[in-house]
């Protein structure tokens, strides 16, 4: 019986003669920009725009999405069994929400999310998301870094509570309200916002955070007609021993 002879094909590897085996193609990985994906609805996204005091979820419902402010801001709140409220947290442009979704342990909410302002949030379904974490460096490196910020912001909450006045927190949540600290410029106008949900926020009482208001407007800190206006030497108020 003769003996086969190797040949070598164009684009293949050496095998018996007739017999062909191509390469696997290698996969292609597209451009991907975290931007556009933050900003533009498409598979497994959609814009959502919101009037003031509209809900985005309610505490109890299914966890299936996570939200990504583009515009305005929004308050996240619990009812305690007894129907107590509790402000936890205010949310801005370029911040996450109902990221507890992608934990599968976890799937109602735990919290309520309310705009306080007209807002624009692009709704990420909780498979497109997790999709795109794995499969996109990009996203998951902007999604772990708000994650780690995040973070730090409830330890530094905590410290706040345990250790500062009722008029240093207050102080400390109007500057965090305008942006102070972050990259961005601070907005300064925090769109209105009630005495009550600030006094949540605080700890205290709405007759303390008066009080304070009261008092930071006299010194200069603020001017308060409605909405409110923050200047930098608020920060006097938290570097003051």
């Amino acid at each position: 019986m003769a003996k086969q002879r190797s040949k070598r094909f164009p684009g293949g590897i050496t095998t018996a003669r007739n017999v062909v085996m191509p390469r696997t193609p290698v996969k292609r990985i597209r451009n991907f920009d975290p931007s556009a994906f933050l900003a533009q609805a498409g598979l497994g996204r959609t814009i959502v725009n919101l009037k003031e005091k509209q809900i985005v979820f309610s505490q109890g419902d299914p966890a299936e999405a996570v939200f990504y402010i583009q515009r305005g801001k929004v308050r996240v709140s619990v009812i305690s069994s007894g129907g107590k409220e509790a402000t936890i947290a205010l949310l801005g442009e370029r911040e996450f929400l109902g990221e507890e979704c992608i934990a599968s342990s976890q799937p109602l909410r735990m919290a309520t999310a309310t705009a306080i302002t007209e807002s624009t949030v692009l709704k990420i379904d909780r498979k497109e998301m997790v999709r795109a974490l794995h499969e996109h460096h990009a996203i998951s490196d902007i999604f772990v870094s708000y994650l780690l910020s995040r973070n730090l912001r409830v330890q530094e909450d905590l410290v706040d509570q345990l250790f500062n006045s009722s008029e240093k927190r207050l102080a400390r949540v109007l500057l965090l309200l305008a942006q102070f600290g972050k990259d961005a410029m601070p907005e300064t106008v925090i769109p209105k916002i009630s005495q009550e949900v600030l006094a949540e926020m605080v700890g205290t009482t709405r007759a303390r955070v008066n009080f304070f208001m009261n008092r930071f407007r006299k010194l200069g800190f603020i001017e308060y007609n409605g909405s409110i206006q923050v200047h930098p030497s608020l920060l006097s108020i938290i570097l003051h021993d």
